[in-house]
């Protein structure tokens, strides 16, 4: 839940959409945005839970495979999140007037059609099973609800306070880089987590 807060307040291109269509349109569109985020993470937690759930069942040494690419791929975004420059921008100029179905149905695409999501969830979740009698499915569904529950609260909060929000990315400059720093500390210790982590 740590990881998932720091990775959902650090800038990135859905939390920054969300805040967008809050600015331009009204808080009710971010938070149909969101809405639209979060239950395309649901699309993503049913094929890892069925999927990795499978593999694990077949061969202890294809999962350990499966978490040591996750965690390689973790140091990878690392890596681009270090290239950046750090810089938040924000414009409302280009945002535009959409209906709170359409945002929520756009939200949802967005998630289920970017193929990095599924990549990101096949490294970030293994690592963190937590138990050997409950069924691998229903863990993979425990951790996904939890992604989407502080994914929500947080991206929930970004649309309410938008306002606040923008001055205040708009006022401090290098926030940008303290966020980004987090954001790889973030990465590295689940990557390592993972290259640590018993199965």
């Amino acid at each position: 839940m740590g990881a998932t807060a720091a990775l959902a307040i650090s800038p990135g291109p859905d939390n920054i959409y969300v805040l967008m269509q809050s600015l331009a349109n009204g808080k009710k569109y971010g938070l149909a945005t969101m809405a639209g985020l979060m239950s395309g993470c649901l699309i993503h937690t049913t094929l890892l839970a069925f999927g990795v759930s499978a593999v694990i069942k077949q061969s202890e040494t294809l999962f350990f495979g499966i978490k040591l690419l996750g965690a390689l791929y973790l140091f990878y975004l690392a890596f681009q999140v270090f290239r950046s420059d750090g810089t938040v921008a924000l414009s409302e100029k280009e945002v535009p007037k959409k209906g709170l179905w359409q945002l929520f149905r756009q939200g949802f695409i967005m998630n289920v059609l970017n193929p990095k999501v599924t990549i990101f969830f096949l490294a970030f979740f293994p690592g963190f099973l937590f138990s050997d009698t409950l069924s691998t499915v229903l863990q993979f569904y425990v951790l996904g609800g939890l992604f989407i529950l502080v994914s929500s609260i947080i991206f929930g909060s970004i649309a309410l306070l938008s306002g606040s929000i923008s001055k205040y990315l708009k006022e401090n400059s290098k926030i940008g880089v303290y966020l980004k720093w987090m954001q790889i500390l973030v990465f590295v210790g689940i990557a390592v987590y993972l290259f640590l982590s018993e199965k």
